[in-house]
């Protein structure tokens, strides 16, 4: 029985961690021996192998680490090495590597030993962070830097902020060095994007493969509520659905903000925290985070358009979960986040063009709502399919056994 490690920030948590568990519960269909290994912050119960790297104790130094020295992704050198020794009991056929950035586990280590190991791995990036010296997403400022050397980083003290030193010069020599010292390595795209992008960077000396996210079309399918009459929502108006794990600028916030006020709209948010709930107009009726996932596909369904005004993504799941409850979305131009619909599912408007994301709503709203509505669904099942993209990793593996 061949042997799969996939690792990743997450456990069975956030899009990055629900794909890796999705896929590892595919592979064990098919016959293999399937490990997680994830940081300790977040997770959710796995019907994996579950190999936890370091504690939460040694998270939250790496943050520390990560934040004051800029050194993010090089803390838990204890924990790594302890881990590195318990991958050499199990001798994986093949490493799946997702995100592992997070403050959980130090690539040094990681990749000395990988360059080592005969083993083959395959690395799906979900984001641009392993082609730069700081950022997950030069997307947001046009940043290019990461084309041919990172320094004096304009993202700084955003994402995985640093406060007082700018490393992205030596953190993105120590990461070029790394990252192509793997013999036998194949770098998976979420996105056309993404594909090219990694193609102008260091790592285009690998092959590059793109599959798309998946979503479990059993659980995210038109399902039909009372939602609107729990929430109160004024008979007439037209429900305006965002969704994100943590909101802010990049994700669209002040879009919205400007969206509630027009009293044709009704805007709904989730996952919003507490402390960002306090600063939203009360126009705006805000969900905390849901792990449940048929209330979730309950309020795709209820929403006329979904919107994502997102400033840098690489393929956003969200856009496939609409789709598959039957929802149109509109979406900036931004990073792979087009590539999701077509001109019977929804309108890509400019980034930053608020007018436009208004009228595109509008237009959105003049045509047949039901045939729409089958269209987004066909579309998610011919491409977005679970069991068909992640079947593609599974053939991958094959391959390079």
């Amino acid at each position: 029985m061949p042997k799969l490690l996939q690792i990743n920030s997450t456990l069975n948590w956030g899009s990055t961690g629900h794909i890796a568990e999705q896929i590892g519960l595919l592979a064990q269909l098919k016959g293999w021996d399937c490990y997680i290994a994830h940081g300790s912050r977040y997770q959710n119960s796995s019907n994996l192998k579950e190999m936890p790297v370091g504690t939460i104790m040694s998270d939250y130094c790496h943050v520390f680490k990560s934040m004051i020295m800029g050194k993010h992704g090089l803390g838990s050198k204890r924990a790594t090495y302890r881990f590195v020794k318990e991958v050499e009991k199990i001798n994986p056929d093949i490493i799946h590597l997702h995100n592992i950035h997070g403050y959980y586990l130090n690539y040094e280590v990681l990749f000395e030993w990988l360059s080592k190991s005969n083993t083959p791995v395959v690395w799906t990036l979900h984001d641009c962070w392993t082609m730069t010296g700081h950022c997950t997403h030069f997307d947001e400022i046009g940043c290019e830097k990461w084309k041919t050397q990172c320094c004096d980083c304009p993202l700084l003290h955003y994402g995985y902020r640093s406060f007082f030193f700018d490393r992205s010069r030596s953190n993105y020599k120590l990461k070029k060095e790394l990252f192509t010292s793997i013999p036998n390595m194949t770098i998976v795209s979420v996105s056309e994007w993404l594909k090219e992008k990694v193609g102008e960077s260091f790592l285009k000396k690998y092959p590059i493969r793109v599959i798309r996210n998946g979503i479990d079309l059993d659980v995210f399918k038109p399902s039909f509520s009372n939602l609107r009459n729990e929430l109160r929502i004024v008979e007439g108006k037209i429900v305006l659905l965002g969704v994100a794990s943590a909101w802010g600028e990049g994700k669209g916030l002040s879009e919205f903000c400007e969206l509630s006020k027009n009293d044709h709209f009704q805007v709904i948010l989730i996952g919003v925290s507490e402390s960002i709930k306090r600063h939203l107009p009360n126009t705006i009726i805000a969900v905390s985070r849901t792990t449940n996932q048929e209330e979730l596909a309950a309020y795709y369904t209820m929403a006329d358009v979904f919107v994502n005004p997102t400033h840098c993504d690489s393929f956003p799941t969200v856009n496939l979960e609409s789709l598959a409850c039957g929802t149109p979305v509109v979406t900036y131009r931004t990073g792979g986040s087009p590539e999701a619909i077509d001109k019977n599912t929804g309108i890509v408007v400019e980034k930053g063009d608020f007018e436009g994301l208004v009228n595109a709503i509008g237009m959105i709203e003049t045509k047949d709502k039901d045939l729409m509505a089958i269209a987004c669904r066909k579309r998610a099942e011919r491409f977005f399919n679970k069991n068909d993209r992640f079947l593609d990793y599974i053939s991958l593996y094959q391959s390079l056994l």
